[in-house]
């Protein structure tokens, strides 16, 4: 078989299948050993002196100190500041690489990473594997994430969990248009306002986790 004839064979969809299926089994025997994961997503455009990624950094060395394991997208930004927080805190610090023409590689605060090709694996351990999902502000990929999630609690494709948002400033306009739009004209309901909570520090969050466990 020549080089150019390999190649395209690799590219065709059945090959896909094999490269589909290698990434849920590194993530699922990696992810595994994981009892109580936290998983945080937000901007990876967020800055160090941005006060949210304090917050976030804060945030995820609280719940590491608390014995959570914590899991980002293993970028910058959010995601950086909870691998650090974790790390700083002695806690198990994981990341779940996307695999993006920018080359994003993990950042140095992740322990534990695993790469992935295709965003919807890469979901699917999130899903899995997370007691709760703790939301920072962020762009359109932060908001893929909560929704998502709040999509698949509600149509109850998986089991209910806390979905925390974080930042009451940056988020209040979006729940209020949620309410005025989505509610009013009965595209969801009054109870799936329950499906999520907004705090505005880590030990709201905590408090939530832990109650919600009890």
């Amino acid at each position: 078989m020549s080089d150019l004839t390999k190649q395209h064979f690799t590219n065709e969809d059945p090959w896909r299948i094999f490269r589909i299926m290698s990434e849920f089994v590194d993530g699922f025997e990696t992810l595994s050993r994981i009892k109580r994961g936290i998983t945080f997503f937000g901007s990876a455009r967020t800055s160090p002196r941005n006060k949210y990624y304090k917050l976030t950094e804060e945030t995820a060395s609280l719940f590491a100190k608390n014995n959570y394991a914590i899991i980002t997208g293993a970028g910058p930004g959010i995601m950086e500041a909870a691998n650090k927080g974790a790390t700083k805190a002695g806690g198990h610090s994981i990341g779940l690489n996307i695999l993006l023409p920018s080359q994003q590689k993990s950042n140095k605060y992740v322990t534990t990473p695993i790469e992935f090709r295709y965003f919807f694996c890469r979901k699917v351990m999130f899903a899995k594997y997370s007691k709760a999902v703790l939301i920072f502000p962020g762009g359109y990929g932060t908001l893929d994430e909560l929704f998502e999630f709040l999509a698949l609690i509600q149509t109850e494709k998986i089991d209910k969990f806390p979905v925390i948002l974080l930042g009451k400033k940056f988020w209040s306009p979006l729940i209020d248009w949620i309410k005025e739009s989505l509610v009013k004209n009965n595209m969801i309901e009054q109870k799936d306002l329950k499906l999520f909570q907004i705090v505005e520090t880590p030990k709201e969050a905590l408090k939530i986790v832990k109650d919600f466990y009890k």
